[in-house]
């Protein structure tokens, strides 16, 4: 069974890049975010095995969810 990834970034070119490189590793895409506070809301909901996390996005950053995700 594939992995499950969750990709976080603000910008949709980079997100649809990593979408297809990803996807091409025989991981599975579960959810995109644009930025931390979607990004913890879709971990919740999706818990996937791995999620890529842009660090500088609007709203909140990406080391910001990432310690929001971790507890």
């Amino acid at each position: 069974m594939a992995k499950t990834v969750l990709i976080v970034d603000d910008i949709p070119f980079v997100r649809k890049t990593l979408a297809e490189i990803l996807t091409s590793a025989h991981y599975q895409v579960v959810g995109e975010a644009a930025d931390g506070s979607e990004a913890i809301d879709l971990y919740i909901k999706l818990r996937p095995d791995v999620v890529t996390m842009d660090v500088v996005m609007p709203q909140m950053s990406g080391i910001d969810a990432c310690r929001r995700i971790m507890k």
